[in-house]
């Protein structure tokens, strides 16, 4: 992790980054250490207020000791273009007397026009990705690589999803043709039930008519049978 080394403070991190998530407050922590004798009051400013809160902005350094500063960023509703942040941090320093408490810190104390030694560091925000490929960013090659990696990882879910959408498409091409063809086989199973009926009644009507003949001779014979029966018992 690179270190600011000013006269009066030496901040850890130079670089604010931030863990981007959509909708949640996200923070970081800064370290700010006094390697002098002297007390040195600091002060925090930030080209976007409204979006940070920075907590404690003021206060005082003790001499050969640190004092940590959390900057909060509040729950974003949308990433940036390219995860790339225009924000900028500036850190303000004088040295000031024993006594000063962080009560008794005032504008006045970090403006130059008025005299006073005031050593004033920036800082860049930038924006990782949840889980960096390395845990230790150097320099703007490393901080590069994430980015970059959001653009590939996104290209390639991109082409899974085309990937995955033609077999959609065609599986639902054959449930039509599935459909249709079990459509057609149940109609040619109607059409063969009713032709089976059909062949069944003309089956039944054939075998009527070739039955009613016999029948009828048998009923013609008997009523000639009685005829002449009684023609006979007459004479």
């Amino acid at each position: 992790v690179e270190m600011s080394n000013g006269e009066l403070l030496q901040i850890e991190p130079v670089e604010i980054s931030f863990t981007f998530e959509l909708k949640r407050q996200i923070s970081c922590s800064l370290h700010l250490s006094n390697k002098s004798d002297d007390y040195v009051a600091f002060k925090v400013k930030t080209t976007n207020p409204k979006k940070y809160c920075v907590r404690p902005n003021t206060g005082i350094v003790m001499p050969r000791s640190t004092c940590e500063v959390t900057v909060t960023m509040q729950a974003q509703k949308e990433a940036p273009p390219d995860m790339q942040c225009k924000d900028k941090f500036l850190l303000q320093s004088v040295i000031v007397s024993p006594r000063t408490t962080a009560k008794d810190i005032t504008p006045e104390m970090f403006n130059r026009e008025s005299g006073n030694h005031v050593e004033e560091v920036k800082l860049r925000v930038a924006y990782v990705l949840p889980k960096p490929p390395s845990p230790v960013r150097e320099g703007s090659e490393e901080g590069s690589s994430p980015r970059a990696s959001i653009s590939e990882n996104g290209a390639e879910f991109h082409n899974a999803s085309r990937t995955y959408a033609e077999p959609q498409d065609n599986s639902s091409e054959t449930k039509a043709l599935i459909l249709k063809l079990s459509e057609e086989k149940k109609s040619a199973i109607q059409q063969n039930n009713k032709l089976q009926q059909e062949l069944e009644l003309l089956r039944r009507e054939s075998s009527r008519r070739r039955g009613g003949i016999p029948f009828m001779y048998v009923i013609i014979v008997g009523l000639v049978g009685l005829l002449l029966g009684y023609l006979l018992k007459k004479t």
